[in-house]
């Protein structure tokens, strides 16, 4: 047999469910995250003004209504073929004038930025190689990818791979690092060393599950990290040298057990090319699949 059951190996992280993002605009997001892109808002949980969850298989991208957050990297997603993206992205081009809204075709990605200065790389669904850990996601987010300063991949490695044994390898190029942490099957947080000033933290966090919940609540609450505690998740946000305790990098987590009443809730992705002069009967869903 030729397949290697190590592949087959995961960790104690199962899924990168949402990143959450202020923003000051509500109909410039509608735009830019539903035509634009061609996601889902959620019809079901946040369905008024001050909050908008939009679905992307099986995660969310949250965007509460306040001064607008911006990621200190980007965000890798899987949206569809790039042709029809780019289309959607010049549709609206004129309702997104004045903002910081733009894209640019690369070899196999898209990289547009949103109204307020968010990057998202999007990846070419029919150019990709089996070997990609984001393979197999036909709709969904498959990594998000944190700028941080020259030193600190090696330890934010170790951090993750100690406090909550998940697996972690580090790339290095040009002398500097980047370090990987695998989420579930399909996704992962990538930590990669820039000698650019790196911005300071605004608050805007990521959530992520895990199977083994209590462990890494002991680990992180010894450490004194841990805040916000309900009934099945806790937070933290300092990223920790382990060996001298110095901080490294500062980003929340929303840390969730699979007992959470969110965990795998199924939620509606639309076909965005489904439209009333091209309906098809039976199309307008797309799955999200892992």
């Amino acid at each position: 047999m030729e397949h290697s059951y190590a592949n087959d190996d995961t960790g104690n992280l199962i899924l990168l469910e949402h990143v959450n993002l202020k923003i000051p605009n509500q109909i410039l997001a509608t735009a830019f995250y539903v035509t634009g892109l061609g996601l889902t808002r959620d019809p079901f949980v946040m369905t008024g003004v001050e909050n908008m969850w939009i679905n992307i298989g099986r995660s969310q991208i949250h965007l509460p209504h306040g001064a607008a957050q911006r990621l200190r990297g980007s965000v890798g997603l899987v949206v569809g073929e790039l042709d029809a993206l780019v289309k959607r992205l010049r549709s609206v081009e004129p309702l997104l004038a004045g903002t910081g809204f733009g894209w640019t075709e690369r070899a196999g990605s898209v990289e547009v930025t949103c109204p307020w200065g968010n990057r998202y790389e999007c990846l070419d669904p029919g150019n990709r190689s089996a070997s990609a850990p984001w393979s197999q996601i036909d709709l969904g987010i498959a990594f998000v990818k944190i700028d941080v300063p020259v030193g600190s991949a090696l330890p934010i490695a170790r951090f993750y791979r100690d406090m909550f044994d998940a697996p972690v390898d580090i790339e290095e190029k040009h002398g500097l690092h980047r370090a990987i942490i695998d989420i579930g099957t399909h996704q992962q947080l990538l930590y990669a060393e820039t000698t650019e000033p790196v911005p300071e933290y605004d608050g805007h966090h990521i959530a992520i599950y895990t199977a083994a919940f209590s462990e890494p609540f002991r680990r992180l609450a010894e450490k004194g990290l841990v805040y916000g505690e309900e009934p099945h998740q806790y937070r933290f946000a300092d990223l920790v040298d382990l060996a001298s305790g110095e901080r490294c990098f500062r980003l929340e987590h929303e840390v969730r057990s699979l007992h959470h009443p969110l965990y795998a809730r199924p939620l509606v992705n639309r076909n965005p090319e489904q439209t009333n002069r091209n309906y098809l009967q039976g199309a307008d869903w797309r799955g999200g699949r892992f």
